[in-house]
């Protein structure tokens, strides 16, 4: 897996900030029983800096290092690619002020966000998005 670009596309007044790496295990195991699994495995190898992850926190204000779990909710074949609609279930936090007096302990929060992986069929090369809902 190779992180190849991070960028953003302004459009309809919204900004959508998307990760390229390529998932080369999983466009080759398209079509056999081992797919999911497959990519599941390669998303969970992925750094997690690399999933859009902080932007789909909603009730803490960064991401735990605690492991990911990864759904797959859908995938659609079109001609040049796979698109498909994951869940990711992960920990974030609500750091405190770190000072000896902060009543705020540091606990980790269930957060879940939902991404969209573009797998390109030749390149393997896989945008990763952030789904809003």
């Amino acid at each position: 897996m190779l992180a190849v670009a991070q960028g953003g596309v302004a459009g309809a007044g919204e900004s959508l900030t998307f990760t390229m790496v390529k998932l080369e295990k999983s466009l080759s195991a398209w079509g056999t029983p081992d797919f999911t699994t497959i990519l599941k495995q390669e998303i969970l190898q992925l750094d997690t800096a690399l999933l859009p992850l902080q932007q789909g926190l909603s009730g803490s204000s960064s991401v735990s290092d605690a492991p990911i779990t990864v759904i797959v909710h859908s995938v659609i074949e079109v001609e040049n690619a796979l698109h498909i609609r994951a869940g990711i279930f992960y920990q974030g936090i609500i750091g405190g002020c770190s000072c000896a007096d902060d009543p705020t302990p540091v606990s980790d929060i269930n957060e879940y966000c939902e991404v969209q992986l573009d797998i390109d069929r030749v390149s393997a090369i896989t945008t990763i998005a952030l789904l809003e809902y």
